[in-house]
């Protein structure tokens, strides 16, 4: 569902404009997809699977 047709009781004005405090919580609330995952734990986890292939690789 789309935020760009829907009318704001409060203001009468686009939700997709945010203009009252209520069009800006609506469109938040309809445009949140979850917790997203900090490019720190991103990173560190791509330098523990580089340092693990490292390690293979001199084992094997």
């Amino acid at each position: 569902m789309s935020c760009e047709h829907l009318i704001c009781a409060r203001c009468s004005g686009p939700v997709v404009e945010g203009r009252c405090a209520t069009c800006r919580n609506a469109r938040d609330e309809m445009h949140r997809h979850g917790p997203s995952v900090p490019p720190a734990v991103v990173l560190a986890v791509l330098v523990a699977l580089f340092f693990a292939a490292l390690v293979v690789q001199r084992v094997y």
